[in-house]
């Protein structure tokens, strides 16, 4: 039997005998739209910006915090290695000093009333730990 050969221009198909025109993605006459595939350089190059600042943004964030983190580290075992005969008492200020020999000490005494050498002044805080104090 001959099979009925449609015009080019018509969407039928032949596996499912079915016109089709309307499920195809792209057009199938004359008369159909034009499709014209959408720029989207300019949404993506806005997207990496974006995308970048915000991840640059979360870096310095984090490197700041981990170099405070380190400099509260680095106070707190200066400290902990430092001379005291003492127990010290949370929310109170403390003052560390260095002897002529290099070894430091920790100490009430203002710096003002004493002609040690000075390092920096240190509150000890709920956590155990030791913030400078400016």
């Amino acid at each position: 039997m001959k099979e009925d050969k449609k015009p080019d221009q018509v969407a039928f198909n032949i596996e499912k005998q079915k016109y089709d025109a309307a499920l195809k993605p792209y057009a199938t006459s004359l008369g159909a739209p034009v499709i014209t595939a959408t720029v989207t350089t300019a949404w993506k190059n806005r997207s990496i910006n974006k995308v970048n600042h915000k991840i640059k943004t979360k870096y310095s964030e984090l490197k700041s915090e981990y170099e405070k983190m380190i400099a509260e580290f680095e106070y707190n075992q200066l400290i902990f290695n430092s001379r005291f005969s003492f127990e010290p008492i949370i929310g109170q200020v403390y003052h560390l000093y260095k002897r002529e020999t290099g070894e430091s000490f920790l100490s009430l005494i203002e710096p003002e009333t004493c002609k040690f050498n000075f390092l920096g002044s240190f509150y000890l805080n709920v956590g155990q730990t030791w913030e400078k104090i400016n």
